[in-house]
């Protein structure tokens, strides 16, 4: 926790809980305040900020929508300095999705030419570490399929760790979001078994030719593989 020192200085704005926001967000992005440390208490902070305790609730508030912070209930809990970001972007993009102010075809579109421009840092940027993490997804996936357990969440998480080996955050964010959105979808309509399994499949192929390094097979197969989900996405009748 950090100590109790004065961090900031009255606000004077009639939309006060905006700049408080605003402050307390500059403390996180300069690292003054880090993941793991606790702010002052609400009352602590309408002292510091001289503003009534409801102004900093909504500050507070909008910080936790924007997933700067969480907010622990309990006697010692309080708002904790905590990046959700990943998981507010993923939240929202589903809510998008389950508005219909986002589209199934609009998903497959995007993710079709995001994966595939992602493939070529893939391809790049990959180590050991990240080859061992997509095989033992594959592995898995296949275990769960012999053991009659549909692989379909093994199969999201490979896309997941395809973007984790771009080395690149702003595809992981995005590619993260999607898969949300494609996970809520199929768990609601539960692919056939034979479906995830070609899907495991295809996924072993681009894998196989992501270690020899071959951007163009890669790339084909990759395509190959999103226009099949997509297929299956646009027409449900085929997932079951």
């Amino acid at each position: 926790m950090i100590s109790q020192k004065v961090l900031f200085s009255p606000i004077k704005n009639k939309r006060t809980f905006e700049e408080i926001s605003v402050k307390i967000k500059t403390l996180i992005f300069k690292g003054i305040l880090r993941p793991g440390d606790k702010l002052p208490s609400e009352t602590e902070l309408a002292r510091q900020f001289k503003v009534g305790r409801q102004t900093v609730r909504e500050a507070l508030r909008l910080l936790e929508i924007s997933g700067l912070i969480t907010i622990q209930r309990g006697s010692s809990g309080g708002p904790l300095i905590e990046n959700t970001i990943l998981n507010t972007l993923s939240n929202l993009f589903l809510d998008a999705f389950q508005m219909r102010t986002i589209t199934t075809e609009e998903i497959a579109v995007a993710r079709l030419e995001i994966e595939k421009a992602m493939l070529n840092h893939i391809v790049k940027n990959a180590d050991q570490s990240d080859i061992r993490s997509l095989r033992e997804n594959i592995l898995q996936a296949k275990k769960n399929a012999a053991a009659n357990i549909n692989p379909y969440l093994d199969n999201i998480q490979f896309h997941k760790l395809l973007a984790k080996a771009s080395k690149n955050q702003i595809f992981i964010i995005v590619v993260e979001s999607m898969m949300a959105i494609i996970g809520d979808f199929l768990s609601r309509l539960k692919p056939k078994f034979e479906h995830s399994r070609k899907v495991i499949s295809e996924h072993e192929g681009i894998l196989n030719e992501i270690i020899k390094k071959n951007t163009r097979k890669a790339t084909r197969l990759l395509e190959e593989h999103i226009v099949n989900v997509r297929e299956n996405m646009l027409d449900p009748s085929r997932t079951h």
